[in-house]
């Protein structure tokens, strides 16, 4: 009778380890897949600032470096209101912008009138330094557009990890061990 239940309390004390196993297992999966949602996302104002050339200017919202604001997405205090080329460009600059902004809101796909098509409190900052615009041989002057873009996507995660140095969303998370980032570093081509 004892063999038995010194069986059964192994079997508990195994079966309790797998059900949080299981339940560590399930939150990993979530950051995995946030985190991939964000690379999608990082890509895509990429391409979108790449196709839209003309209104380079329109795309390099985040002034505030340190802060990592203004953003779009969730709690956007960005309004697009690209004036820098034609109205036809301009018209399609504001339409990416506005559209990235709504991927990163995940309006796309609904549940119960919420949106969650997106990661948890979902930001994207895009940000331009002229100072490393690169210089023209010739007349020893920067040559404009030449500079290096950060974009940088910022989320709540589901744990605490550690302090993301990309600024992107600054405490807006509450504890900035649960703010997420994947960011990159980008300089446009120059086509002659």
């Amino acid at each position: 009778m004892i063999e038995v239940l010194i069986t059964m309390i192994i079997l508990l004390v195994g079966l309790l380890s797998i059900g949080a196993l299981q339940a560590r297992a399930q939150i990993a999966e979530m950051e995995s897949y946030q985190r991939a949602q964000a690379l999608i996302l990082m890509s895509d104002i990429i391409d979108r600032i790449n196709i839209n050339r003309a209104t380079l200017n329109c795309f390099r919202f985040t002034t505030n470096t340190a802060n990592g604001t203004p953003y779009v997405g969730t709690g956007s205090t960005v309004t697009p209101a690209c004036a820098a080329s034609t109205a036809n460009d301009n018209t399609r600059a504001n339409e990416a912008i506005a559209e990235w902004d709504d991927l990163l809101q995940g309006v796309a796909e609904t549940k119960g009138g919420s949106s969650v098509g997106a990661m948890v409190g979902a930001r994207g900052c895009v940000s331009y330094d002229p100072a490393t615009e690169l210089i023209d041989s010739v007349t020893a002057a920067a040559i404009p557009d030449t500079g290096v873009y950060l974009v940088a996507i910022s989320w709540q995660g589901t744990n605490d990890t550690f302090a993301p140095t990309v600024n992107c969303g600054n405490t807006l998370y509450g504890a900035e061990t649960r703010r997420r980032v994947v960011s990159t570093t980008f300089r446009l081509a120059r086509l002659n």
